[in-house]
């Protein structure tokens, strides 16, 4: 895949980076078409492979092993803490685990050492409305699917 700027391809940096939690392709898409944006899903997720491998998004899976994604900030890589009821995530402090990871490689003398973490829980918003016998208070629109945490 040719590294060239189309316009789908910064439609889909646009709106990816409007998301304030990770998003799947299929809910990408589903934005994109609601902003009458032409393009396809396969598109969509040629370009969000390609942001990953030159590192542009940070992905994470989630309970059904679907891939969401959401944009890498500019000072690199980071590990979330995602709420299993809602989909919020956080950012949080790995540096020892960066460190730890680093240690490994040195120790066994692998290079170009890669990982994986992920951290999940409840949110607190999801424990109180849990607590009140409620649903929990989606980022995600049921019927839709969509990330509320996306402007478009």
């Amino acid at each position: 895949m040719s590294s060239r700027r189309t316009r789908q391809r910064s439609a889909v940096l646009r709106v990816l980076t409007g998301c304030q939690d990770f998003v799947s392709a299929q809910e990408l898409h589903a934005l994109l078409a609601a902003e009458s944006v032409p393009i396809g899903l396969t598109t969509v997720y040629r370009t969000l492979r390609h942001l990953e491998a030159t590192g542009g998004v940070d992905v994470v899976r989630d309970d059904a092993g679907e891939r969401l994604y959401r944009p890498r900030p500019a000072d690199g890589h980071r590990h979330y803490l995602i709420c299993r009821r809602c989909g919020r995530s956080r950012p949080v402090d790995s540096e020892v685990v960066e460190r730890w990871a680093e240690r490994i490689g040195t120790d066994t003398g692998f290079a170009a050492v890669e990982h994986t973490v992920e951290l999940t829980g409840v949110c607190a918003d999801c424990q109180s409305t849990a607590d009140e016998g409620g649903p929990p208070p989606c980022h995600r629109e049921p019927a839709r699917g969509l990330a509320r945490g996306c402007a478009s």
